[in-house]
């Protein structure tokens, strides 16, 4: 079941910090996104609202939480947040609802106390919330797949969420550096001559991605309900492609071209916070395959889908707009399918819906898209031209959402810099 709309999606309400309040944050006081961070010499838990970041252990040492609330803020308040990640719903949402109640404007806490539980974003250092048990990449998007293979989707991916199993050990936060990788390629492509060196054709990929609390036990499957419920929240995705090795090794699948680094924004906004931006599934067109009947939930059709405007910019450039609704599956459908053989779903597992590409041109959501596999080049506003990522190039992700009537939350940047190979 979805999360129902309540008092902390009130667009009246507003925080009494004033960074909280500006028409372009991506941390109002409706979102309240978790995080890890180090500040002084210590690593814990915490909550981004504007440029502050909501101290949870200094709050529970502040006696101001009680109940669900503060067992929620205690699975948060060490080195990792994996702990949260298995707190029960309940827990959580109490815990949104009293940080909502003691910052809003008006409300019940005393606001002397609490700014002593708030550190300034710029000062603390942004960590990966938690090491990810598992990462699963997903390729959910119709015009992605019709334009890198120039056709028609097969039907493998119209009929069922396709994926691979990712690199989890290389899934870092926003702002790691992405050191080009070196393998082996077809210098040029299909020449049948084999280079080893630093990748050519260095992409990026634009795409949305879900944390899980626990799911199944190894052997059973689950239902679209329990998807839906195993999303705990969700962040942006950049999953840094190699093209030169990927197409060169692609027999089993993706492997070295895409296990290099994949950057996450480092926030875990709830989907809780999402409630109010849930939107309708995508259609299906008459002559595309039906949903299967493991996938097909009527609530999942009226509301699978989540109306979030995603962009990339290239040095300062944006080079994509697209929205996450143009997706031809939900993530509760992947997750679903994710478990459909058996396999066990874990609490911090991480799911990445793949290229998040849409119909129109400026929703071309890779280079590879853009440029058409090199052969388009983009014009920079320094004079210079991209068909592939050069050393120096910085590339970053945002997303914001959208629906009348209801303040827009966002992620905060999911961002990398090229370096040379062998610069780590």
């Amino acid at each position: 079941m979805t999360t129902e709309i309540n008092a902390t999606h009130d667009p009246a309400r507003k925080a009494w910090l004033a960074s909280a309040q500006t028409a372009d944050t991506d941390f109002p006081i409706q979102n309240l996104p978790f995080g890890l961070f180090a500040h002084g010499g210590r690593t814990r838990g915490g909550v981004a609202l504007g440029e502050a970041i909501i101290d949870l252990p200094a709050l529970l040492d502040a006696g101001v939480l009680e109940g669900g609330a503060a067992d929620a803020a205690r699975a948060a308040a060490g080195d990792t947040l994996a702990p949260l990640l298995n707190a029960s719903p309940g827990a959580v949402s109490a815990l949104r609802a009293r940080l909502s109640e003691l910052f809003r404007e008006g409300g019940s806490g005393d606001r002397a106390v609490l700014e002593r539980c708030l550190v300034p974003m710029a000062e603390a250092e942004i960590l990966l919330p938690l090491k990810p048990t598992a990462f699963t990449d997903f390729c959910t998007s119709y015009d992605h797949i019709r334009r890198m293979g120039g056709t028609t989707p097969r039907l493998a991916a119209l009929a069922l969420p396709v994926a691979y199993n990712g690199r989890a050990s290389s899934v870092a936060p926003s702002g790691t550096p992405v050191v080009r990788p070196r393998g082996q390629y077809e210098t040029p492509p299909g020449s049948g001559t084999v280079e080893i060196g630093p990748e050519p054709m260095l992409d990026f990929e634009l795409e949305f991605g879900a944390w899980l609390r626990a799911g199944n036990a190894l052997g059973t499957s689950i239902g679209m309900a329990q998807a839906e419920a195993a999303i705990f929240g969700c962040c942006l995705v950049n999953d840094w492609s190699a093209r030169g090795i990927q197409f060169f090794e692609s027999v089993l699948g993706p492997h070295l071209g895409k296990s290099f680094l994949t950057t996450i924004s480092p926030w875990i906004v709830t989907m809780e916070a999402l409630a109010p931006f849930r939107t309708a599934a995508r259609g299906r067109a008459d002559d595309e395959p039906p949903v299967p009947a493991y996938l097909l939930a009527s609530e999942d059709r009226a509301l699978g889908g989540i109306d979030i405007e995603l962009t990339a910019e290239l040095n300062g450039l944006r080079i994509v707009r697209t929205n996450l609704n143009e997706l031809y599956w939900t993530l509760a459908q992947m997750v679903a399918h994710q478990a459909s053989n058996g396999a066990p779903l874990e609490p911090g597992d991480l799911i990445a819906t793949g290229t998040v590409s849409g119909v129109a041109e400026e929703a071309r959501a890779c280079l590879a898209e853009i440029t058409w596999r090199g052969g388009a080049p983009i014009d920079l506003p320094d004079g210079t031209q991209r068909n592939w990522l050069e050393d120096g190039d910085t590339l970053t992700l945002h997303g914001r959402t959208q629906a009348s009537g209801y303040v827009s939350i966002g992620f905060g940047p999911c961002t990398g810099t090229v370096r040379p190979a062998g610069a780590a």
